[in-house]
């Protein structure tokens, strides 16, 4: 255990994308887990890596406006397809969204065959580089966070109905993907979720934001004491913290009962 690991000079940024990323996918989560399309998000998350890998195979500078461009211009041409899927085959639509995430995954795979650090490459995308995030990204992720919530908050997504739901999701996704990876993307919109499914309101949204934000600020301190990788390290505190939360929360109907 090395407590001079402890380095907030590192750690601050990650946390502040940390906090980014929930601020939306908290809430976008759960509306995901009462649609019932869990997965979703797995599969946004891997199209806007497909985007972002296939930029790469063109050449296209990392990090640079056309390879943010790709991602989303993909990611929003999954949520279209998933829009139009949810009229067509409702019923199946969970399973459509685990064949369109097999089928992004695999894609990336081909296009780095040739790719000598094509491994490196998916490691990044599966757990992220939070530890190195910079003030660019940061910014970026801000204003689109800013974005989104302003258009949660008026009710802009749901006037555009299904697409509306999809397309936001999609900016949303991306936007994180490239900085914490699909499984914080994944861990950060349905464990606080899941963690909180007992409770309603504001009190939800509050409660799955504070198990979400300790979360993190666990992970990045542990990952650091123990030099583990800091997006596995998170993604256990946090589901471990949520878990902990579901435990002690009291269910719908105790809180029926103790009202009645």
């Amino acid at each position: 255990m090395n407590w001079g690991a402890v380095d907030f000079g590192i750690l601050g940024p990650a946390l502040v994308a940390g906090l980014l990323v929930l601020a939306t996918h908290v809430p976008l989560g759960m509306q995901v887990l009462d649609r019932g399309i869990v997965f979703i998000d797995l599969a946004i998350a891997q199209i806007a890596g497909l985007g972002v890998i296939a930029a790469d195979a063109l050449g296209l500078p990392e990090h640079g406006l056309a390879v943010q461009a790709a991602a989303v211009c993909a990611a929003l041409l999954g949520a279209a397809l998933l829009t139009w899927t949810e009229r067509r085959a409702e019923r199946q639509q969970e399973a459509l969204i685990g064949v369109l995430f097999v089928l992004a995954a695999t894609g990336g795979i081909l296009l780095l065959a040739g790719n000598p650090h094509g491994g490196e490459h998916l490691k990044d995308l599966l757990v992220g580089q939070i530890l190195w995030v910079g003030t660019p990204q940061l910014l970026s992720l801000a204003v689109v966070t800013a974005v989104l919530l302003a258009a949660l908050g008026f009710g802009w997504i749901q006037r555009l109905g299904r697409f509306g739901f999809y397309a936001a999701f999609a900016v949303a996704v991306t936007a994180s993907v490239q900085l914490v990876g699909v499984y914080l993307v994944f861990t950060s919109l349905i464990v606080p979720a899941l963690a909180t499914v007992r409770t309603r309101g504001h009190s939800r949204i509050a409660a799955g934001y504070a198990v979400g934000a300790a979360g993190y600020v666990t992970g990045l301190v542990l990952s650091a004491l123990f030099d583990l990788p800091s997006g596995a390290v998170i993604v256990w505190s946090l589901t471990g913290l949520a878990l902990l939360l579901a435990l002690l929360l009291p269910s719908r109907e105790a809180t029926a009962a103790d009202t009645a």
